[in-house]
């Protein structure tokens, strides 16, 4: 009775957007926070979000205040040892984007996802474009030193409440773009272009209210692109979507897909 209650609740148009991605030989998928929800990992400003019950967190992301003060950078390093990506495993959404790559369908993965849970699932590393970068790798502020998360972790716990960079002794920060941070524009200029060769591009769990990612969907509509926008709420792109998605993205995605 639950399943048939869930069967009601899909989205119209579902069946047509599913022919659509089924016919499709170029697909982009351009994720944001909701497809990893269901792995445990929360948002950032929703009513569970890091930073709705963080406050402090916030500031952590602010590179001024990062770079600034000794003490944000503590307290961010105690933060990473107790993030949820750690325990976390990739969900059915994330299967469904396999599936797309497994059926030799997927163009590229835009994530907008700092989490590693693309890679986790099994997509290949080199398809998947991440915009604002990784938390599973640190990058040393100075001299660009770049090195697994885990390693540095270690130095935490054992003892080094703000561990500097090992080849120059500069600050270490998460491998993501904070809030002040320049993006690197070779990553923004591929999810671009990707965008531009696609034939269908879907977007996932994102509001499509950052820039410059957000600007993926109307390239991919210029360029003649089917665009589907799956997601809980609506976003700032849904003028533009020709399939319009609106429900729980672990139910709507496998029907999308199909296979999974």
């Amino acid at each position: 009775m639950r399943n048939n209650h869930r069967m009601d609740r899909l989205p119209v148009g579902l069946e047509a957007a599913a022919e659509r991605v089924s016919a499709a030989q170029r697909i982009v998928v351009l994720t944001g926070a909701g497809i990893s929800t269901d792995s445990g990992i929360p948002d950032f400003r929703g009513p569970k979000g890091i930073w709705t019950r963080n406050p402090a967190a916030e500031k952590a992301s602010n590179i001024q205040y990062y770079l600034a003060d000794p003490e944000v950078r503590r307290a961010a390093w105690l933060n990473r040892l107790d993030t949820p990506v750690w325990t976390a495993e990739p969900n059915r959404g994330h299967a469904c984007i396999v599936e797309l790559e497994r059926r030799r369908q997927l163009h590229a993965v835009v994530t907008q996802n700092v989490d590693g849970l693309h890679q986790e699932a099994g997509n290949d590393p080199d398809r998947v474009i991440e915009v604002h970068g990784t938390v599973r790798w640190t990058r040393c502020w100075e001299c660009g030193d770049r090195r697994p998360m885990r390693q540095t972790l270690d130095r935490v716990r054992s003892g080094e409440a703000d561990p500097p960079c090992l080849v120059c002794g500069g600050i270490l920060k998460s491998d993501t773009i904070s809030f002040g941070q320049s993006l690197v524009p070779e990553v923004i200029d591929r999810a671009m272009r990707v965008s531009d060769e696609c034939d269908v591009l879907i977007a996932i769990g994102s509001t499509l209210s950052v820039y410059p990612v957000a600007n993926c969907v109307p390239i991919a509509k210029r360029a003649g692109a089917t665009v589907v926008i799956v997601n809980g709420q609506s976003t700032e792109m849904d003028h533009l979507a020709d399939h319009l998605l609106t429900g729980m993205i672990a139910d709507v995605l496998p029907i999308l897909v199909g296979g999974v």
